[in-house]
C-alpha cells in the first residue's frame, strides 16, 4: 500500500522544531512550526495551505516572516492554528510593517486563524492584506471533543493543549481513509487510469449512494458508483502525531497519548537525556526516557525524536537509542 503522508522534520534532530507534510495528489502542503524555514524552496513554502504553531517561542516561530514576504501579492487564503492569544500576537507581528502600498496590489491575502484553548468554543480572527492586516473577528468555532480543529482537502487537524509553562499545542494529521486502486481489476474491465479515478475516491469517501454516475475517460459511457465500486480498497488513514515542549506531568502524558493513539508515526521532542531528569522538568521537556515511554503507551508504529539539546553534542546515537529502548519500537526511516 502507498503512503499518502509523506513528512519529514526540517532541520534533523537537532535544528529548530519543524514538520513539513505532503499528501499525495494533493495540491497543498501542512507546516507544524515555523522556525528555522532554511531547508525549504520557495516553491514549497508556496504550497503551504496550513500553518499549525505550537507555541510562539522563536525556534517555533522566527521563520514566518519568510512566508509572509512570499504570499505577497498571491491570492491566498491561508489557515493558521496556535494556541490561547495566537491572534494578537500574529497581528503585532503583522503590524510590525507598513501597509500603505496595499491598494496597489489586487491580489487578496488573507490569514484565518483559530485559537485552541480550553472551554467550549475557540476563538478565530481574520487579516486581510487589503485591510491593512486589522484584526477582525470571526464567529467562534465550537471546540471538539476529539480536537478536530479543521480540514484541509482528505486531511484532518486534530489538536491539544499542553503544558510548557505556557500553552503548547500537539497536532494530529490523519487522513479519514486510505483508498487503494485495485489495477489489476481495472485491466481486466479495459478501464484506463486517469483522472477518474479521483472522482470515484471522493464518492466513496463521502459515501455516495451506488446510483451515483461516475463519468470515466473521454468517450467511454458513464457507470455506477456500485458497479465500481470493488475498485477501491478502502483501509484505515495514516495517521502522524506531533509532540513538542511539554513537561512530564501526568495531566501532559495523558494528552499526548490520546492525541497520538496508534499513530502511525510519531514525531516527538526528547531534548533531554534520561539521566538529566531533573533539569528536563526544570526545563518543561521530556526526556529520552519520557518520550519513548509516551511513544509505547500510545501505540506508535514508528518515534521520530527530535528537538535534542544543544548539550549532548556529537551525542545524537545515543539519545535515540534511549528513546527507542523506552519506546520498544524502531524509527520510521
Amino acid at each position: 500500500m502507498s503512503a499518502t503522508l509523506h513528512p519529514r522534520l526540517l532541520n534533523g534532530r537537532t535544528g529548530d522544531p519543524g514538520l513539513w507534510i505532503e499528501a499525495l495528489h494533493q495540491p497543498e502542503a501542512i507546516l507544524i512550526d515555523c522556525g528555522d524555514l532554511a531547508s525549504l524552496s520557495s516553491r514549497q513554502l508556496l504550497r503551504v495551505g496550513l500553518v499549525a504553531v505550537s507555541h510562539a517561542h522563536m525556534d517555533h516561530w522566527a521563520g514566518f516572516d519568510r512566508l509572509l514576504r512570499l504570499l505577497i501579492g498571491r491570492e491566498r487564503r491561508l489557515q493558521v492554528v496556535g494556541p490561547a492569544g495566537f491572534a494578537e500576537r500574529l497581528f503585532h507581528r503583522l503590524q510590525a510593517y507598513t501597509w500603505n502600498l496595499v491598494g496597489r496590489i489586487p491580489a487578496e491575502l488573507a490569514f484565518e486563524v483559530t485559537e485552541v484553548a480550553p472551554g467550549p468554543a475557540w476563538a478565530r480572527t481574520r487579516f486581510r492584506l487589503a485591510e491593512g492586516f486589522r484584526s477582525v473577528p470571526l464567529p467562534p468555532q465550537p471546540a471538539a471533543a476529539d480536537g478536530t480543529v479543521l480540514r484541509l482537502g482528505p486531511l484532518r487537524l486534530r489538536a491539544a493543549v499542553l503544558d510548557h509553562g505556557t500553552p503548547s499545542l500537539g497536532f494530529a494529521v490523519e487522513e479519514a481513509a486510505h483508498l487503494n486502486v485495485w489495477r489489476t481489476r481495472l485491466e481486466a474491465r479495459g478501464l484506463p487510469t486517469g483522472p477518474w479515478l479521483a472522482t470515484l475516491k471522493a464518492a466513496v469517501l463521502a459515501g455516495a449512494p451506488d446510483e451515483t454516475w461516475i463519468p470515466l475517460a473521454e468517450g467511454a459511457p458513464p457507470q455506477t458508483l456500485g458497479a465500481l465500486r470493488d475498485l477501491i480498497e478502502v483501509t484505515p488513514g495514516e495517521r502522524l502525531a506531533y509532540l513538542t515542549d511539554l513537561a512530564d506531568t501526568p495531566a501532559n502524558r495523558a494528552a499526548a497519548i490520546a492525541l497520538a493513539r496508534n499513530a502511525d508515526i510519531l514525531f516527538i521532542e526528547a531534548p533531554f537525556a534520561a539521566a538529566d531528569a531533573a533539569h528536563a522538568l526544570d526545563r518543561r521537556h521530556l526526556t529520552t526516557r519520557a518520550a519513548g515511554e509516551i511513544a509505547r503507551a500510545a501505540g506508535a508504529r514508528h518515534v521520530e525524536p527530535f528537538h535534542f539539546s544543544p548539550r549532548y553534542e556529537d551525542a545524537e546515537v545515543r539519545l535515540l537509542a534511549e528513546v527507542l529502548a523506552a519506546a520498544g519500537c524502531p524509527p520510521a526511516h
